[in-house]
């Protein structure tokens, strides 16, 4: 019990300490593809460093509620990236590892976050809040249908079950898993913000949308907002990793050997998918927001068909 505790609590914080170092891959990639030096891999800490520094700055018509709110938001945060598997299977919170709890806290988040957004009672606020519930109404059904995907093949909607079922192999070379892969990717890219869907690094009022929604914020509170949406993108990428790329995990009672393979593939992995991420971005720009819902709407028929594909197989 000490084990698998000691062990919970060091992927839980190593995923804290991680989070930020993925966001300076992502943007010295960007920079390297585009010729340039770019900002030091160690950026992300300095900048969490500077705010945490900062005066705090609330609005005249802000409640309790603005307050609490990134508390709340990087709590549920990091409570959902911890229960994904990274490098190994089967710790202590592997029984509540669960597709659906994983959503429904992401989506509480959202929902905490939107209400603080208009609860500043700025227009950008509203704008950004708005648009944010349109994605999420868009993201949430194509995300259900790709749990709803995995589930069938695995049979259980379980973090941990669905990754040891992966890597045993059992599951063989489907072209609904690939697709439900490719649905994923386009969620994971709207529900984070980045290009094409948005763009985090501009402050446009007529192209923001997740950043509208934290324009009000300063100083640890917009600190604890800026590590909540790192560890977002780092829990997308541990998703892909576990579900459709286990290879490398490790077990809890394989070794202390097996412990470290396990955790420099994990690296290895979101090294690698956040070094695609970055020069993808800079292979699109930024889509207008009234092209999100087709942009979406892919993503949803790219599971969809993984589950009539799914069933089609089991009927011949």
């Amino acid at each position: 019990m000490i084990k698998n505790l000691v062990f919970q609590c060091f992927d839980a914080f190593f995923l804290l300490a991680f989070s930020p170092l993925v966001i300076g891959i992502i943007r010295k990639t960007k920079a390297r593809f585009l010729l340039k030096q770019g900002p030091s891999l160690l950026q992300p800490y300095y900048d969490l460093m500077k705010l945490f520094r900062k005066e705090v700055t609330l609005p005249d018509s802000a409640s309790w509620l603005f307050k609490a709110t990134p508390y709340v938001v990087f709590t549920f945060s990091w409570l959902a990236a911890s229960l994904v598997p990274t490098f190994s299977t089967n710790l202590l919170f592997s029984k509540t590892a669960d597709l659906i709890a994983i959503v429904a806290l992401l989506g509480t988040a959202r929902f905490f976050l939107s209400l603080a957004a208009l609860d500043a009672g700025t227009s950008f606020g509203g704008l950004g809040s708005s648009r944010e519930s349109l994605i999420a109404s868009l993201a949430e059904p194509a995300m259900i249908m790709i749990i709803f995907t995995i589930a069938l093949v695995a049979k259980s909607t379980d973090l941990s079950a669905i990754s040891t079922f992966m890597i045993s192999g059992q599951a063989g070379l489907r072209v609904s898993l690939w697709l439900a892969l490719a649905s994923l990717v386009l969620v994971a890219i709207a529900e984070n913000g980045r290009i094409p869907v948005d763009n985090p690094a501009t402050h446009l009022e007529l192209t923001m949308i997740h950043e509208a929604m934290i324009l009000e914020y300063s100083g640890k509170y917009l600190a604890l907002l800026e590590v909540a949406s790192q560890l977002k993108i780092v829990l997308y990428l541990s998703l892909v990793a576990a579900v459709f790329f286990p290879f490398g995990m490790s077990t809890m009672g394989s070794g202390i050997s097996s412990f470290f393979i396990g955790l420099f593939t994990y690296i290895a992995k979101i090294g690698l998918g956040a070094s695609m991420l970055g020069f993808f971005e800079i292979l699109v720009a930024k889509m207008r927001l009234f092209k999100i819902p087709n942009f979406l709407g892919a993503a949803f028929m790219l599971a969809l068909l993984a589950t009539v594909l799914l069933f089609v197989s089991r009927s011949l």
